[in-house]
């Protein structure tokens, strides 16, 4: 599968079809990483900031939850997406 370079747009497509979360935010913090490793030298497409309630949260560990969001985006990650940070919560939460 040839998968584009990430962008928070496709990784925010990708996630709202696999998980239909109630709240997406993503946030492409790569210029904040910039030198650091795993960056790229554009500036964009390497780091990005999830914050995602979805019921198919419920009942899961934070570990569990993080598993379904990194499973969702495993083909981006295979192209070079190299760090997500993380914020899933249930709706309830």
């Amino acid at each position: 599968m040839n998968t584009p370079e990430p962008t928070a747009a496709l990784l925010h497509q990708r996630l709202q079809q696999a998980l239909q979360p109630t709240r997406l935010e993503v946030i492409d913090e790569s210029h904040q990483h910039s030198g650091h490793a795993g960056a790229n030298s554009s500036g964009v497409g390497s780091h990005f900031r999830v914050r995602i309630t979805a019921g198919a949260f419920v009942g899961k560990t934070p570990v569990a939850r993080h598993r379904l969001v990194y499973d969702a985006l495993q083909d981006f990650m295979d192209q070079g997406l190299h760090a997500l940070a993380i914020e899933a919560q249930t709706p309830t939460a």
